[in-house]
């Protein structure tokens, strides 16, 4: 950091920052063990207060779950952590704690934080605590008013390695940095600028778009997944959805007068249907399998417009181009349009005259009062960096997962890592989902990185903690398409 004595001063002030503290524990709990206090708090002390003890924290509310303590707190935060002294936010913090003497896994997802206790593959098979962090500008973790120039990967990752800083005391045992999709990019770029933090990373399908106007990867993947007669199933309801443009937005716009959505960002409702329909085949596929191709009409050019209008709202949503649906996104959008990148691909068995504007660019979906301007070095320095610097390093694709089309590869230089990828897996790939060899391997990685290991050696090592179907939900989130 430039200007050393100004940051120390600046930090001072950060440090007496202590945001309100709302809520009340809903449990005593279990004394933590461990090897240093914070803060003038005994290592005997209660996890809450170790946890409450580090500056610029405070506990929103804490909810029980059998065997751990689990905390949503607020944490003070630099908007700008390049100069400090131009203001403070409060960003959301999940913590599941099991034990201080337990590897400690940190984990986002890129978007907003949950407040329900859920536990991530790797903290399963590690049997460790978890630390979750909510993504800045996803509210309420936002700056008022917003500095949107200071929403880019760089100080994204700074959040992490200040949280990482002041938790690492408390949690002194290994720790890995996970996510899956913007959060399998997150850890990834956390690790490019803070390689010293972690011992190890797991990044699910994580997408790496390196250079942004080339694209062809995606029609070459669309070409070919899954299945011919499921490919001509998809490709054809999503024609005939076009095909079929007049009553099927006339039925949108019913809809939406119902529901009081809105267009002003995307522009019109026109544009916003044409972008959910053209959202389709992407969509099943990121979220579908090959199994699910049955549910998909048959006869397209025959069914009613009810089916084509289900079909692809349930994979789509209608309602996501709206005003409404695109709102919580606006930080993602700013993001692929200034420094992530954004897909397109083509359509070949539609014809153009029903293709008014193709898939449109990031730019669309934010509203206009916020500026943009696109880095084209962004992801290609994090890239480079991954193909000739990763160290402790896992990647996991889904082998029909569309965002898989564009990944990370590794180079000379890359220690310990690998890129993996689950067959016949969409979205929500994962290492219990890899064949049998890669999945054993994976898993002994991530043991040995968390500094664990299983209590008898065997060739099939397996997940430290046994499965907790509250805790460890295996299907992958429906979200919008066109969203990783």
């Amino acid at each position: 950091m430039r200007k050393a004595l100004r940051w120390l001063l600046t930090l001072t002030v950060l440090m007496g920052t202590l945001g309100s503290t709302a809520g009340a524990a809903t449990a005593a709990g279990p004394r933590a063990t461990g090897t240093a206090g914070t803060g003038g708090v005994t290592d005997t002390a209660d996890i809450k207060d170790r946890l409450l003890a580090v500056p610029g924290m405070s506990l929103i509310e804490e909810k029980p779950y059998p065997g751990y303590r689990f905390f949503v707190l607020g944490f003070t935060q630099p908007v700008d952590h390049r100069h400090p002294s131009k203001g403070t936010f409060q960003q959301r913090i999940t913590v599941l704690h099991k034990d201080v003497s337990r590897p400690t896994v940190f984990y986002t997802g890129g978007y907003n934080v949950s407040t329900t206790p859920s536990r991530r593959e790797p903290t399963q098979i590690v049997d460790g605590n978890q630390v979750s962090l909510e993504y800045r500008y996803f509210t309420p973790s936002r700056p008022e008013p917003a500095d949107w120039s200071k929403l880019d990967i760089r100080q994204a990752a700074d959040d992490q390695h200040r949280v990482f800083t002041a938790l690492k005391k408390i949690y002194p045992a290994n720790w890995l940095a996970t996510g899956g999709s913007k959060g399998g990019m997150t850890a990834t770029y956390y690790e490019r600028f803070h390689p010293g933090d972690m011992d190890g990373v797991v990044a699910y399908v994580a997408p790496n778009d390196v250079v942004n106007d080339e694209d062809s990867a995606y029609d070459r993947f669309f070409a070919r997944v899954g299945t011919k007669e499921c490919r001509d199933r998809l490709n054809a309801v999503q024609r005939e959805a076009l095909v079929r443009r007049g009553p099927l937005e006339r039925k949108y716009a019913a809809y939406a007068a119902d529901n009081g959505y809105t267009f002003a960002t995307i522009g019109s409702l026109d544009r916003a249907y044409e972008a959910v329909v053209l959202d389709y085949v992407w969509g099943f596929w990121q979220y579908s399998l090959v199994s699910d191709c049955a549910t998909v009409p048959a006869d397209a050019k025959n069914a009613s417009d009810d089916d084509i209008w289900n079909s692809v709202d349930t994979i789509s949503g209608f309602s996501f181009y709206t005003d409404q649906g695109l709102s919580p996104y606006t930080p993602y959008y700013y993001q692929a349009g200034t420094q992530l990148g954004a897909p397109t691909i083509h359509f070949p068995y539609i014809e153009r005259k029903y293709v008014r504007y193709g898939y449109q660019p990031p730019r669309n979906f934010v509203p206009r009062s916020i500026p943009m301007r696109f880095q084209p070095h962004a992801m290609r320095d994090i890239d480079t960096w991954v193909r000739h610097h990763a160290r402790n390093m896992l990647f996991v694709y889904g082998q029909n997962d569309p965002w898989g089309a564009e990944r990370f590869r590794l180079g000379k230089g890359a220690e310990d890592s690998y890129v993996l990828t689950a067959p016949g897996m969409n979205h929500g790939a994962n290492v219990a989902g890899l064949a049998a060899d890669e999945k054993a391997m994976a898993t002994a990685r991530i043991l040995d990185w968390a500094g664990v290991a299983p209590a008898a050696a065997t060739a099939r090592p397996a997940p430290l903690a046994p499965y907790d179907a509250r805790l460890d939900v295996r299907d992958v989130e429906r979200e919008p398409a066109l969203r990783p």
